[in-house]
């Protein structure tokens, strides 16, 4: 019933300017990226914000970073004077003096651009810029036909389809569900292809092995060219420290892959408040700090002006069971205490997300998102991972909530936005026009504003009860799970030049042939 209502509605308000008359018409918002028109939140003060860096400065000097499996990255930080203890054959401590990994900082990028296959989609990163991509890394999607299930290819380029079709996000994204129908170690190659051929916006690239990441930027040079590939970052890797206090070689090592590309990183500990960082926030804030930063400076003495990205993902944790909690009020302020840290250190930052440990596109799912993502827009942050389909603490990808939370993107497009105070926003002629008592539905004010006044969201029910009573009392995650299946069924690919595709392909089928399938 919903459908031929969603369709009758279709046909009745078809235009020949390209607009309808359905719900979600916001044209006026659509940008390749948000423009932040409204200021942060600065939660601390100076003398708050001093002391999370001395502690961070702290960690760093008295208990120093453990790091496995790579003497090339302990190598070029003893060059730059970190002091080196060997711990075992392939494992050292190192710790560095107050203000050196700042010093290494210092020639990263505050704003960089990620150039996109499209060029009318490509992203900045930093300043006052603001970059919407979907979730990431969750082993399990889920929908409502068809319950809760291990994610597939089929499953990874749905999502990368309905990521290019929202005009509410920016991004197509990386790791949008494991595709657990391939490989382990070839799944990348089709995920990668897939962000490439049925997007044309901005993406990530593999991480899990050094090997991976170099595949990754090869086929990013196969798209781009070479030589284009080595002037601008078309592709950026999501890297994660090992918490508390441990860099990995297979991490360090496609962080130099990327940087020595100048190609674009995230850096981010996921930090458990009570497990793997200190129970309270400000604790959390100042370990966050400290790793994320050593680990962006990788970058720096790699390849001086690689674009690095500040991360942030702090987690409570239900004292009562040890699972994470997502969605609380206390990670939400640590994010926007990372916010001031980024912007001290000027470096673009990555925080929050529309979290959620809600197993259903419910009440709480949206409840916890909403409080986890405003913190990520309140505190400035430049990237927003997991913008669209957190459900489950990150463990499912939901269809529903896909759709629920890029319409709450969209509002909050108009939200940062802002708004103007001009002679003609203020309205004075709207309520002249009439006078005392007269309303103002036809006022010249009106009818000049009102497909811009307000956001209209695509998915939300305005009709009075009788009315949707009588339409069958259908719930917000029935709407979206009837609106995704509608947007891939319109779909439709962006145009890819044939002979880059076939040489993609090729790459693709001789990297798999090559080595054989391995599953874990």
């Amino acid at each position: 019933m919903v459908e031929a209502q969603v369709a009758s509605r279709r046909r009745r308000s078809r235009r020949g300017d390209g607009r309808s008359a359905e719900p979600g018409q916001n044209a006026y918002l659509k940008t390749p990226f948000i423009t932040r028109k409204i200021p942060t939140y600065d939660i601390l003060s100076e003398d708050s914000l001093a002391q999370i860096e001395a502690t961070a400065d702290r960690i760093l000097a008295e208990i120093g970073i453990e790091f496995r499996e790579d003497p090339e990255v302990v190598a070029l930080f003893r060059a730059a004077g970190a002091r080196v203890t060997d711990l075992a054959a392939d494992s050292w401590n190192l710790k560095f003096e107050p203000g050196m990994i700042r010093q290494i900082l210092s020639t990263a990028p505050q704003r960089f651009t990620q150039v996109a296959r499209n060029p009318a989609n490509n992203v900045e990163i930093g300043g006052d810029a603001m970059v919407f991509a979907p979730s990431y890394g969750s082993p399990f999607v889920m929908d409502l036909d068809r319950g809760r299930r291990y994610g597939t290819i089929a499953d990874f380029e749905n999502f990368v389809k309905l990521a290019q079709m929202s005009p509410n996000l920016h991004h197509s994204g990386g790791t949008i569900c494991e595709p657990t129908d391939v490989a382990v170690n070839k799944r990348h190659l089709d995920m990668v292809y897939a962000h490439m051929r049925y997007s044309d916006r901005a993406f990530l690239g593999s991480i899990t092995a050094p090997e991976r990441a170099e595949d990754s930027i090869e086929m990013c040079r196969i798209l781009f060219g070479a030589e284009f590939v080595d002037q601008n970052c078309v592709i950026m890797g999501n890297f994660n420290t090992t918490s508390p206090l441990v860099l990995d070689g297979v991490t360090t090592r496609g962080i130099r892959a990327y940087a020595a590309a100048g190609q674009g990183s995230i850096h981010l500990p996921f930090l458990l408040g009570g497990a793997v960082s200190p129970l309270t926030i400000a604790g959390s804030v100042a370990q966050c700090l400290a790793e994320s930063m050593v680990s962006c400076a990788i970058t720096q003495l790699v390849r001086p002006g690689a674009p690095a990205v500040l991360g942030s993902f702090i987690s409570s944790m239900s004292l009562r069971t040890g699972s994470p909690t997502f969605g609380t009020p206390e990670p939400a302020l640590g994010s926007l205490a990372m916010g001031q840290l980024a912007r001290r250190l000027k470096l673009p930052l990555r925080c929050a997300g529309n979290f959620s440990t809600s197993k259903l596109p419910d009440g709480q799912a949206m409840q916890q998102s909403m409080m986890s993502m405003m913190s990520a827009v309140q505190c400035g942050a430049n990237f927003i991972l997991h913008s669209a389909g957190f459900l489950d603490g990150l463990l499912s990808m939901s269809y529903e909530k896909f759709i629920l939370d890029a319409d709450l993107c969209g509002a909050l497009h108009a939200y940062l936005r802002g708004f103007e105070v001009t002679e003609d926003t203020l309205g004075f002629d709207a309520l002249a026009e009439g006078g005392p008592g007269q309303h103002l539905f036809a006022t010249q004010h009106t009818l000049r504003h009102y497909q811009t006044a307000y956001w209209d969201s695509a998915l939300d029910d305005h009709q009075p009860w009788e009315t949707w009573d009588e339409q069958g009392g259908v719930d917000a995650a029935t709407r979206a799970n009837h609106r995704w299946k509608a947007q891939l069924a319109q779909y439709e690919p962006p145009a890819m030049d044939p002979g880059t595709d076939e040489a993609l392909q090729e790459f693709i089928t001789k990297t798999k042939i090559a080595v054989p399938d391995a599953w874990y």
